[in-house]
């Protein structure tokens, strides 16, 4: 299950239970077309409900960093499980990984929060 918010430049995608490949190509349509609109800074991936993700999810999280590269947008994973975060670390992705709330890190992406 994935709930999708867009808080004013930042999309917020929060995922639940297992991501599979039919859930990965639903969420990877609606954030490539938000992402494609120029209005889209960063993405926020909260994986704190999540329970598994398989090569699919990790494919969906680094093609969307690719599709933002040309707007410069950000992407931050939050609270992904030990073994999740082990895999973003051997992807070379360990620097995007934060753990704490949503609110906590909406700061540092995108400009949203940076001048509080």
């Amino acid at each position: 299950m994935a709930e999708i918010n867009q808080i004013d430049s930042i999309v917020v995608v929060t995922l639940a239970g297992e991501l599979d490949n039919l859930e990965a190509n639903r969420i990877r349509s609606t954030i490539s077309s938000s992402i494609f609109t120029g209005k889209v800074k960063g993405i926020v991936w909260d994986l704190s409900r999540l329970g598994f993700m398989d090569s699919a999810g990790i494919g969906l999280i680094l093609g969307r960093m690719r599709d933002l590269a040309p707007f410069n947008g950000e992407t931050l994973i939050l609270n992904p499980s030990p073994t999740m975060e082990k895999i973003f670390n051997f992807s070379g992705l360990g620097s995007n990984i934060r753990h704490g709330s949503v609110d906590s890190v909406l700061g540092e992406i995108g400009g949203v929060l940076h001048e509080k």
